[in-house]
């Protein structure tokens, strides 16, 4: 049983890793647009660039990546929302002390920031939309 249970969270993580991967393209290009091509501040972008890629991550997240066995409340998305908003902040936080306090270059600094929140996001959404 525990080899079933190891199999099955290996192939979640690998689906997790698809759409965070693919969800962090998303992010990455909206933000390397807005900040790049429209000269709009890294904060400002990072906060539209996050909020589309979450949005793309929670569907495919409820549809592909966790077992979801019961129909997602509006309770669950509201608390969905809340948890991304919470990683919404942290990503704005650690994205501002990469570019304004140790002066790493806005594209350099949301790479390595995604990376943190990648992890946050799949902790988060495991518990609470598989639970």
């Amino acid at each position: 049983m525990k080899k079933l249970t190891n199999k099955r969270l290996a192939k979640q993580i690998l689906k997790f890793g698809i759409v965070g991967g693919t969800a962090f393209l998303i992010d990455y290009g909206i933000f390397c647009m807005l900040t790049q091509f429209l000269y709009i501040h890294y904060i400002i972008a990072t906060i539209i660039s996050f909020s589309i890629s979450v949005i793309y991550n929670y569907i495919l997240s409820i549809k592909w990546v966790f077992d979801i066995t019961k129909k997602q409340t509006k309770k669950d998305f509201i608390l969905f929302l809340i948890l991304s908003i919470i990683g919404l902040i942290l990503n704005s936080f650690f994205l501002y002390v990469c570019v304004d306090l140790i002066h790493i270059h806005e594209l350099i600094g949301k790479i390595t920031v995604t990376g943190i929140i990648m992890v946050y996001n799949f902790i988060t959404r495991k518990m609470v939309v598989e639970k």
